[in-house]
């Protein structure tokens, strides 16, 4: 561990701006790199080091990952409707940062489930906002209590993708304040993140990232945020706009807008002041000086990137994947999965996702998993006895390939494939002599942040293994490049994406689309492998008219046995009709929930619905769990027995599901989303995508749940609806009466939970109010509370306590630019979800009062 120099970590931020030269200035307003800040030395000032994401800490590489673990999505996190148990994935996701040497971490994501087919639903908690921010809060607090700051993000609007860096989301005053700015707005009241971090697009046609409005008026001025603003990466437009509305640091590095050229002529010109100049400076001086007295040992260490891998970190997010699946469907009480007394019972395991490695969504969310339990080995290896496995894969339902870093070793028998970096001479060929070799465990290879020292402009590499098969079958390879490559097998070139290229959306839209190649491999027999990849151009023609990526680089191999797609579904369904019981496995991939694209429809991929209608209508007693991150669309729901929402589970997917499906665990899992029977029925529909630049929300207040509700849309499953494998009877609802005065409003609401079932278990009370006329459209029922009521034995109950304060009662009275709280009745309504409320009752507030800030 290097000296910690106390003359940086005692010194005045004010001294430190005296001392630093402008370009030193301008320089802390920048990057160096992909995930660090600008190192003062001469000054002692260190460079600290953040990392994505919301579901695990994949450290400051995309090349050479190192393994981490992979917790569920947000979008599950909030399924369990504690914020108890967020805290604690805060604190565990800050011992992540810590052996990455990283003190930032950019998550939590809050923006707000708009629209199923976003590409980064997955990523954001809820179409609740109330329930978005607490949860939120939960993160950040846990976070930040072991001193990794959070980057709270995107802020705001950031809710699809299509356009996202240039188009306007058109969003009236009201629901701006109340739907997309307050789960934000809740986490700085609850929390004070540390940092938060810009959305790509505009508002009121403004970009986020230099919008005075929200970066000053309402982050700072208002809500007294006194933290870091960083941009998304390559989120930064402007020199002297972005700097005046409040940007601290563009991201990532080298600069292309903070270069000491541009600014200095800033400054010379008088775009920029000094004054302002140096109030940014200071801002990132203040937290890198507050992160590195908060971890020391993290910021003047080693800088070596860990792998931390315990049974208590296995089981807390095994616990924590459990926590968050919701139990949709249990027809004839098919779940929990038991043997039948003094026979074997068969049980069928079938769908695309069955022994995939379904983790995560994709983008920034990815990350390379220090290991995975797929859902095959997870129900097998957790079953009790006296239960009998087949499989059939039934369909496919990649958009790319799966990759095949599990298939590979180099040729001196380590796992992976070699990568070799070569210059190219003067002729624009490859040398002979090596620059860098690694050793990959991956076949996605992104070079975006990382090139070794030493390359000539354009360079190639080589990656070489040996690919070893469990199964002798014809073969689909792929190949999908953001630059130039080419697959071979055995010295045989099998797949040209060299010469031609067709666009796709590869590396944010930025690579192909993935090449085929069919050969015939047999069990046991390895092959020799060799990808040979280039960042120059296509040849002339039309594909070379697309610009190459300055920093998005890349190539991915993938592969799968060749199937007969009717045979696989015929197979599957012969299976079922042998079996007791199936359990069908299918959903998304990052493949189509990904930052960079949003998806096309709510249908499941290929034929993933007439799978499971087929293997249904075979036998009834099918339990279908579905992987994805958002809605997907179930045009067979009535005709399966049992169904789990499993979203995206982390590594420990197979034995958190097996957990459920068995009956290891209770299921208390709550929808934070709604899910609608069809597209057409869902609140933004018409009004996903950039028209003329413009992406307008013309839902209103009327997200989720509050959409259905007031159009009378029957769903196929209510915002926060859940089953359990016992019951429960809710009752005593009690109201206080109001105390305090003004904004110090409060109110208590407390109800009873009692265990009518025969297990023990856990149920969610959720606390819906009533707005009384305040002569402006709002929504009848909008959560504002909740609770919940952790093991309860059977015949056993306890009282829950609800404590409700101004943001309960409260809507933003535009006219007036402030919130508002108007006197009159109040009604709280106590549901199981947003429709089926079994208590009632309110409260009056005598005087209205208005009040602004948090």
């Amino acid at each position: 561990m290097a000296a910690m120099p106390r003359s940086f970590l005692d010194a005045s931020v004010l001294d430190l701006l005296k001392k630093l030269s402008t370009d030193e200035k301008i320089a802390l307003l920048g990057a160096p790199n992909w995930w660090n800040t600008h190192a003062i030395e001469r000054l002692e000032i260190p460079a600290i080091r953040m990392s994505d994401g919301p579901n695990g800490v994949r450290g400051s590489s995309h090349f050479v990952s190192t393994p981490a673990q992979c917790l569920p999505c947000e979008t599950s996190m909030a399924s369990t409707f504690d914020p108890e148990l967020i805290h604690a994935v805060g604190q565990f996701l800050a011992e992540e940062a810590k052996i990455k040497s990283s003190v930032v971490l950019l998550a939590p994501t809050c923006n707000i489930q708009r629209n199923p087919l976003g590409g980064r639903a997955f990523e954001s908690f809820s179409e609740d906002p109330h329930l978005s921010g607490t949860l939120t809060a939960a993160y950040v607090n846990g976070l930040q209590s072991k001193g990794v700051a959070s980057t709270i993000k995107h802020f705001v609007g950031n809710d699809q993708e299509h356009e996202r860096t240039a188009a306007n989301s058109v969003i009236s005053e009201r629901a701006l304040r109340e739907v997309y700015l307050y789960p934000f707005m809740l986490a700085q009241k609850k929390a004070q993140p540390w940092a938060f971090m810009t959305s790509y697009g505009r508002i009121d046609g403004t970009h986020c990232a230099e919008h005075p409005g929200l970066l000053q008026s309402i982050l700072r001025n208002e809500w007294g945020f006194d933290g870091l603003v960083m941009s998304d990466w390559f989120g930064t437009y402007s020199v002297d706009l972005a700097i005046n509305a409040g940007l601290d640091l563009e991201m990532p590095g080298p600069s292309r807008w903070r270069t000491p050229l541009l600014v200095n002529h800033m400054l010379s010109s008088q775009k920029i002041l000094p004054a302002t100049l140096n109030k940014r400076a200071g801002t990132v001086l203040e937290f890198v000086q507050k992160q590195a007295r908060r971890n020391p040992d993290v910021v003047y260490g080693d800088g070596q990137e860990r792998t931390r891998d315990t049974p208590e970190g296995r089981n807390f997010c095994r616990t924590l994947a459990a926590e968050g699946m919701v139990v949709l469907r249990n027809k004839k009480s098919i779940l929990p999965i038991k043997p039948r007394a003094g026979t074997r019972t068969k049980v069928a395991l079938i769908g695309p996702n069955m022994k995939e490695r379904v983790i995560s969504g994709g983008g920034s969310a990815a990350l390379k998993a220090s290991y995975i339990v797929n859902p095959y080995d997870g129900l097998t290896s957790n079953a009790p006895s006296g239960l009998e496995f087949q499989y059939e894969v039934g369909c496919y339902a990649h958009k790319f390939t799966p990759t095949l870093e599990t298939l590979l070793k180099t040729k001196d028998g380590k796992p992976g494939w070699t990568c070799t970096f070569y210059n190219h001479d003067k002729t624009d060929k490859p040398t002979s002599e090596p620059v860098a070799e690694f050793v990959l465990q991956d076949t996605r290879v992104k070079l975006n942040d990382f090139l070794p020292e030493g390359l000539t402009t354009n360079w190639t590499i080589k990656l070489h293994g040996l690919l070893t098969v469990e199964k002798t079958a014809d073969y689909e390879l792929g190949l999908t490049v953001a630059g130039r490559a080419n697959l071979y097998v055995n010295g045989k070139r099998l797949i040209d994406n060299w010469t031609k290229q067709r666009p796709g959306e590869f590396f944010y839209g930025q690579g192909t689309v993935e090449e085929i190649g069919t050969i015939h491999l047999t069990a046991g027999k390895p092959v020799d492998v060799m990808v040979e990849y280039t960042n120059t151009k296509p040849p002339e023609g039309p594909e070379a008219d697309r610009s190459q990526p300055a920093l998005m680089r890349g190539v991915r191999l993938g592969g799968c046995e060749k199937i007969d797609p009717d045979g696989a579904i015929a197979s599957a369904v012969k299976l079922a009709q042998s079996s007791d019981v199936v359990i069908l496995v299918a959903g998304l991939s990052p493949d189509w929930e990904s930052e960079g694209f949003d998806r096309p429809t709510m249908d499941m991929p290929r034929r993933t619905n007439e799978l499971i209608a087929r293997v249904a209508q075979a036998n009834p007693n099918t339990v279908v769990c579905i992987q994805a991150g958002s809605a997907v669309s179930m045009p067979w729901v009535d005709t399966v027995n049992g169904l789990i929402q499993a979203w995206y589970s982390g590594n420990e997917v197979g034995n958190s599901l097996a957990d459920v499906i068995y009956g290891n665990i209770n299921p208390s899992g709550r929808l934070p989303l709604t899910l609608p029977i069809r597209e057409e029925d869902t609140p933004a529909y018409l009004n996903t995508h950039s028209e003329n630049g413009q992406i307008h929300y013309r839902e209103d207040l009327f997200v989720g749940y509050k959409w259905y509700q007031a159009r009378g849309i029957k769903p196929l499953f209510p915002f926060g609806f859940g089953l359990s494998y016992t019951t429960f009877e809710l009752s005593n609802l009690t109201i206080s009466a109001p105390y305090g005065d003004g904004p110090s409003f409060g109110v208590d609401v407390t109800v009873t939970v009692q265990n009518t079932g025969r297990i023990i278990g856990s149920e969610i009370v959720q606390l819906y109010i009533t707005l009384p006329d305040v002569q402006a459209t709002t929504p009848k029922l909008q959560l504002r509370g909740f609770a919940k009521a952790r093991d309860i034995k059977p015949g056993q109950g306890t009282t829950v306590t609800i404590k409700l304060d101004k943001y309960a009662v409260s809507f933003w009275d535009a006219p007036q630019t402030s919130w508002s709280a108007k006197a009159g009745v109040y009604g709280v309504h106590i549901g199981r979800s947003s429709a089926d409320i079994v208590l009632d009752g309110s409260f009056a507030l005598k005087s209205g009062f208005e009040w602004n800030g948090l």
